[in-house]
């Protein structure tokens, strides 16, 4: 077994790992197991296997759902700051696990060592953020037309949130939900991707050792819940009335699936979906800076990012010049075990993603485009059992329907343009409006491409890449990519609900827009 008894001990999993399952739940620090056909766990270095689990039954998932409302009844009334204050220790505690938590990141999702420290990094910067939000909670006051009245805004924790991630995140997207669900008074019952669930549990464990270390007179409650299983258990998760929030990632149909069924229930729903990324890059741009960007934005996690640059838009005089450089820098990129400093690309997450690689490529070809490189199984200096491609390149001569969809894999497809505006509809003439980026020296350029009539993407980025967000920022996209805002700005008010207050303070009772109703 690739865990090591020493790694198992930092993430406080020992006790689970003696079992002959992991537990398919933690619900309010305790855990539970489903009778339910287990399934194994494999990583993807390797293929080599991880143990099993059994998907949380109805009833366990129903028991998370309860015990995420009951924790939100008793925990919307802690003070914000002391709420933050649980954060905040969270927070310490992942700093002090940075390394053993990436090095899980690593053998469950494949990503290289990097990335995955930079992922914890985004869960210690969300903590952060969350603790200074929960001071600073804020509405507003609103004159009134009526006189000795004042009119105010207030906001307050909404309920139990139910939160679905995906594997390329396994702990970053569920703690930008979570810590500011937590400052917010809200519960979380968390449903992971069944490909991550080893990251899962090690991320809920180390809340409950924080809640049962600060004690019931400061925590409560248990105010985080899990469960783990595959889409029965998503569709559990959004089908209850008891969540108020769902927030999911994942693919476009998966979310169509969640938004239907909680507006069903009249519920809000939270997506960040998938994105179709592209970068124009203009006459005056720095290609030194270009390349670089291009080349971790389009092959970064091996492709598998939201963010990843799908698409290439480059101005016709600068195309001949630039993609002999990419060949080269795609064709000789260190391929190989995550776990090697020197790697920069990893495996991909499974058979599948392979397959739905090769089926892409060879669309793209059918439709008219051109394997410039890459694309190739990785089988020689790479562990057996595990997907190692060569990220391919892939010459268009526009947007073809293989183009329009989303592979998750390291696929760039690469065109040309004569003017930028013609460049900008070829950039928006897609489902998906996530990231996007501009390179360019000209400020009229960058400001074009930055205007109502310029990118449709919830992100859009001038001289830097499409991927690698930072916390402060409200991350999300528009069209297929969802419409929801997570992390930074104020996303917050998606876990809170809005009050509107109207008080008067003198000896008269006057009616607003002057309606008069005289009873004697």
């Amino acid at each position: 077994m690739p865990l090591t008894p020493a790694l198992l001990a930092e993430l406080g999993l020992t006790r689970y790992a003696a079992e002959p399952i992991w537990p398919s739940a933690l619900v309010a620090g305790e855990a539970h197991y489903a009778d339910e056909e287990a399934r194994a766990l494999t990583s993807p270095i390797h293929g080599l296997t991880l143990g099993h689990f059994a998907p949380a039954s109805a009833g366990i998932v129903n028991l998370a759902i309860e015990a995420a409302h009951g924790a939100y009844l008793k925990w919307r009334s802690v003070p914000a700051p002391l709420r933050g204050e649980l954060v905040r220790r969270i927070g310490i505690l992942v700093r002090q696990r940075k390394t053993a938590l990436a090095q899980l990141i690593t053998l469950e999702a494949g990503k290289i060592t990097a990335e995955a420290e930079g992922e914890v990094q985004e869960w210690i910067d969300i903590c952060d953020f969350a603790v200074g939000l929960s001071r600073q909670l804020h509405g507003l006051t609103i004159v009134s037309e009526r006189p000795q009245h004042r009119m105010m805004e207030q906001w307050h924790p909404l309920g139990a949130v139910g939160v679905i991630t995906a594997f390329n995140f396994p702990m970053a997207v569920w703690a930008w939900n979570a810590m500011l669900a937590l400052v917010c008074g809200d519960g979380v019952v968390w449903k992971p991707s069944e490909k991550t669930p080893l990251c899962a549990l090690a991320v809920q464990t180390l809340v409950d050792e924080v809640v049962e270390s600060m004690g019931t007179e400061l925590v409560p409650v248990h105010p985080c819940h899990l469960v783990l299983g595959e889409r029965e258990v998503g569709e559990r998760l959004a089908a209850h009335p008891l969540l108020p929030l769902i927030s999911a990632t994942g693919s476009t149909r998966m979310g169509r699936a969640v938004a239907q069924t909680v507006a069903g229930r009249l519920g809000r729903s939270l997506l960040e979906l998938g994105g179709n990324n592209a970068m124009i890059v203009t006459p005056s741009a720095d290609l030194e800076l270009a390349l670089r960007a291009i080349v971790f934005a389009a092959v970064g996690t091996c492709g598998q990012r939201c963010t990843s640059l799908r698409r290439l838009i480059v101005h016709e005089s600068l195309i001949e010049q630039l993609l002999p450089r990419l060949v080269r820098a795609f064709s000789s990129l260190p391929i190989g075990d995550p776990r090697y400093p020197h790697t920069l690309v990893g495996p991909l997450i499974d058979a599948d993603a392979y397959w739905a690689m090769q089926a892409a490529l060879q669309a793209a070809q059918r439709q008219g485009a051109t394997l410039l490189c890459g694309g190739e199984r990785v089988e020689q200096d790479v562990p057996e059992g595990g997907y190692y491609v060569h990220p391919a390149l892939v010459r268009v001569p526009g947007n073809l329907e293989v183009v329009n969809e989303e592979t998750f894999a390291p696929i760039l497809y690469v065109m040309s343009y004569e003017e930028l505006h013609d460049a900008i509809d070829l950039h928006n003439a897609v489902p998906q409006g996530l990231s996007s980026a501009i390179f360019t020296d000209s400020l009229r350029e960058a400001e074009q491409f930055l205007s109502p009539a310029g990118s449709d993407c919830g992100i859009a980025n001038v001289n830097i890449g499409t991927s690698g967000a930072e916390i402060g920022g409200a991350f999300g996209g528009d069209k297929d990519s969802g419409g929801g805002r997570e992390s930074g700005s104020d996303a917050w008010k998606n876990y809170m609900r809005r009050v509107t207050n109207t008080i008067n303070y003198g000896d008269h009772l006057p009616l607003a827009q002057g309606i008069r109703f005289d009873i004697g």
